[in-house]
């Protein structure tokens, strides 16, 4: 699992490979990531946009932005945990995400930025 906190914020994810599928004629691995962001601050936030960077080792760096996540601009009260679960199509065996989640304090209307860590998409496990 892979993890980053910022400003109370607490990122999680989990990822798994789901197998080779084909979209047209060109075959890809298909991933899943599980995220889980946990307000651990003192304050409501909510959720307003994604950035995510997709590194595929076979492929060029691809950018993905946009409102919310998986059609969804959560709000979360202290203490509170959204999770959802999401998909990642790669030319490679092996490639990785990371980005960042642009969010709004509900109560000062302060926006901020929260890391989401860059974890690996692979086909087989990796020992470090």
């Amino acid at each position: 699992m892979f993890q980053q906190v910022t400003k109370g914020i607490k990122i999680s994810v989990k990822t798994s490979f789901l197998g080779a599928v084909y979209r047209g004629e060109q075959q890809y691995n298909a991933f899943s990531y599980f995220i889980s962001i946990e307000n651990n601050s003192k304050d409501t936030v909510q959720l307003l946009e994604r950035f995510w960077v997709i590194f595929d080792a076979l492929n060029d760096i691809e950018y993905v932005e946009g409102e919310g996540v998986v059609g969804e601009t959560p709000i979360l009260q202290p203490n509170d945990i959204y999770n959802y679960r999401s998909n990642c199509f790669l030319l490679s065996t092996t490639g990785a995400m990371g980005g960042n989640y642009k969010m709004i304090n509900t109560e000062t209307l302060e926006e901020f930025l929260v890391i989401i860590p860059t974890f690996q998409l692979t086909t087989t496990p990796t020992l470090n």
